[in-house]
């Protein structure tokens, strides 16, 4: 895929932001002083673990070259550095592991996040939030415009998995973990309207699918894509939208 657009991303940073802020809030740590923001994206995650531990060496780390440009503006004093998700084990002592909605990218999660927690201290935490909404209107309508349009040989397998069911993660973690609160939590954001919910995803989900495409079939796809959001969510009585969004929390203790 292209590189990520902050820029795009953070047209919706209240929202994007709020889960962030739900899974700190059950992070069981006072004053670790090692942690990493693994996915910082544009820094809106990193600033909050900053907040809470002003006292703690905090570092972002993220794949794209972009948002690490803009989260070094924002952050100017917070230390960030380029890392693959799928292949990073934290160093020696650190103490808190905060991905907010970057490992649902990583195909291999399920093994990676075992190895985290084997890497971390006693006490140490991982904290994960990850979007699981493939069954949503938002997704499935993706799904079934590339397989409808003259672009689904090129776009097959663009979708990226489901999630496992909690309790999959639950048996995966259980044996290095001493502690695992895992939950769900289903967000229903008020966008402007449809057009606002194919924006919300083309810094995210959509991106797998229009990345591929020449500038006219772009233009075409997020048409039709617009088209089937717009019977999809209907309006409220005020002319908004409400985007349902379900996210799956874990934050497992060694």
């Amino acid at each position: 895929m292209a590189d990520w657009s902050p820029s795009t991303y953070l047209k919706f940073e209240d929202e994007r932001t709020r889960p962030a802020h739900d899974l700190l809030a059950r992070v069981p740590l006072e004053a670790p002083a090692l942690v990493v923001d693994m996915g910082c994206g544009p820094g809106n995650s990193t600033e909050l673990l900053v907040e809470r531990y002003p006292a703690a060496e905090v570092t972002g780390l993220d794949s794209s070259p972009n948002m690490l440009a803009e989260a070094r503006q924002r952050l100017p004093g917070v230390s960030f550095a380029e890392a693959d998700a799928g292949s990073w084990i934290p160093d020696i002592g650190t103490q808190l592991v905060f991905a907010n909605a970057i490992y649902q990218w990583v195909p291999d999660h399920l093994a990676v996040f075992p190895r985290i927690v084997t890497a971390l201290p006693e006490g140490g935490v991982l904290a994960v939030q990850m979007p699981d909404n493939m069954a949503e209107p938002s997704h499935v309508l993706m799904r079934k415009v590339a397989a409808e349009g003259p672009w689904a040989t090129k776009l097959k397998g663009a979708a990226r998995q489901p999630l496992p069911p909690a309790r999959v993660y639950y048996d995966a973690l259980r044996p290095v973990a001493r502690h695992i609160d895992i939950w769900h939590t289903i967000y229903n954001h008020v966008l402007d309207g449809p057009a606002a919910i194919v924006e919300w995803v083309k810094s995210t989900g959509l991106r797998p699918f229009i990345d591929p495409l020449e500038t006219a079939e772009r233009e075409q796809f997020a048409a039709r894509y617009l088209a089937e959001i717009t019977e999809a969510y209907p309006r409220t009585v005020d002319g908004k939208v409400l985007l349902r969004f379900p996210r799956l929390f874990i934050v497992a203790a060694k």
